[in-house]
């Protein structure tokens, strides 16, 4: 996907009022990603028969569709319109959203978060196009880092909102999108800007539904372990078929003139080292979000509002750590402070592993751990974000970025699946407990393995763009 570059002189139309529509669109697709979590015993009790590692695919089945349509909704907006695809972007999130609120079974409400999905990866790249396109080059950067904040701040409001919402009904997680998204659709028609596009090539749709059903089916794998057996004919068969559809996926990328995940980008400086490192540091991330959520309405019975506060103050730090990690890099080195982050991140699921117990103690146990973690987040995915980008010249940041969002929508799908496999269906609290602690370990265990990988990251110098000599 290409950057949308404004022109020199100044935008027809005031980049404020660009950043504020857009970010209504990445503000609720990001803030969908966190708040289903504080809703799913909710909805477990109102779907009878619904179990765990069936509400699991709420939550992976708009993660997966999420990552695999990423690239290729920013190049189709590209190609034709940003202004078009977001808005189009918004308008199915908005209809998905609507539809998931009456959803009258669990299959219809994962069909639905599915659409969902289309929408949110159709929205989030050409919303970036569309701020750099109505902003002036000096301003920019400012205007990416208030960008990502807002995808930031649905993250820290996930849970919080969710928790408040759910009090009314679950259905409202959802519901509470329709005005706002509606708002900004009419609002969008009148005041976005509507830059050309570059008229390219088709992206990779066939690479992208392929890379859908090599994750479907890995989580798929993943989350029925238990319940079918991991030797059964159902568990391999996914297997086989994540293999042979993943096979296909790279020859797919390697012989199609606009691939999901350009060879190209891969050798940019840090770029695969970032990708790894942000699967798995999600995964674990993934893992954590959703325990913690389980843990607390489900064995500490806690409300979903009283469990939406309580993990709050995770989210609520990694802005403040965010800041302060930008100056360790100059002094430590990226690579230093990523590896620090999957430990401290990884330290923190030890703490739970370690004063959790059935009683409810939220100060000495849930608190700590989750304050922990979220210095962990604060010191990784900023600094593992800017390393992965800073070295691709300016035509491949978008893309680039869009590569690297993907990957941490699949490590999320990734980590809730593992998370569902060790968890099981345990028969008594003992059994519970020593199923979380087992979980609280492994996702302690893939930080550092996240850590390790980023340790070799290096902040390189930023691509110049190319100069143009004056006409």
């Amino acid at each position: 996907m290409n950057t949308v570059v404004a022109p020199p002189d100044r935008p027809a139309v005031d980049s404020r009022i660009v950043l504020a529509i857009v970010s209504v669109g990445v503000l609720l697709s990001s803030l969908d990603l966190f708040i289903v979590n504080v809703a799913l015993p909710d909805m477990a009790s109102d779907f009878a028969g619904a179990n765990i590692s069936g509400l699991s695919w709420v939550l992976n089945a708009y993660a997966i569709v999420f990552a695999a349509l990423l690239v290729p909704a920013g190049r189709l907006g590209d190609r034709r319109s940003n202004r078009t695809t977001f808005l189009l972007g918004l308008g199915t999130f908005v209809l998905g959203s609507a539809l998931c609120a009456v959803a009258w079974n669990v299959g219809a409400l994962i069909a639905f978060r599915a659409l969902q999905a289309v929408g949110g990866a159709m929205l989030t790249p050409t919303s970036l196009a569309l701020v750099l396109a109505a902003t002036p080059a000096a301003k920019r950067p400012m205007a990416v880092r208030l960008w990502v904040a807002f995808g930031g701040l649905g993250a820290a409001l996930g849970p919080v909102l969710g928790g408040i919402l759910v009090e009314f009904g679950w259905r409202w997680v959802f519901l509470v999108n329709v005005p706002i998204g509606l708002v900004a659709v009419v609002i969008g028609l009148r005041l976005l800007p509507n830059p050309p596009g570059d008229g390219g090539r088709l992206p990779d749709l066939l690479g992208a539904l392929l890379l859908v059903g090599t994750i479907a089916s890995f989580v798929l794998a993943l989350v029925k372990g238990q319940e079918w057996g991991w030797n059964s004919a159902g568990v391999l068969a996914a297997f086989v078929a994540t293999v042979i559809l993943g096979a296909a996926f790279v020859v797919s990328s390697s012989q199609h003139h606009s691939p999901i995940v350009d060879p190209a980008l891969l050798r940019a400086p840090n770029f695969a080292l970032m990708a790894a490192n942000s699967v798995f540091f999600n995964i674990a991330f993934g893992a954590m979000l959703l325990s913690s959520v389980l843990w607390a309405q489900d064995v500490w019975d806690w409300s979903a509002l009283r469990t939406g506060l309580a993990i709050a103050p995770g989210p609520l730090v990694v802005p403040f750590v965010a800041v302060l990690a930008g100056r360790f890099i100059g002094k430590l080195g990226a690579g230093r402070v990523i590896a620090a982050g999957g430990v401290v991140f990884a330290l923190g699921m030890i703490w739970w592993a370690q004063s959790i117990t059935l009683a409810p103690d939220y100060i000495g146990g849930l608190l700590g751990g989750m304050i922990v973690s979220g210095i962990g987040v604060g010191l990784t995915l900023p600094t593992s974000f800017a390393a992965g980008t800073s070295g691709l010249p300016p035509q491949r940041f978008a893309t680039g970025s869009a590569v690297l969002s993907m990957s941490r929508q699949i490590g999320l799908a990734v980590g809730v699946a593992i998370l569902v496999a060790i968890i099981g269906t345990p028969t008594s609290p003992t059994a519970t407990l020593d199923a979380f602690h087992r979980a609280w370990y492994v996702t302690a265990a893939l930080a550092v393995i996240a850590g390790l990988i980023g340790l070799a990251a290096k902040m390189p110098e930023p691509v110049a763009p190319p100069q143009h000599q004056p006409a």
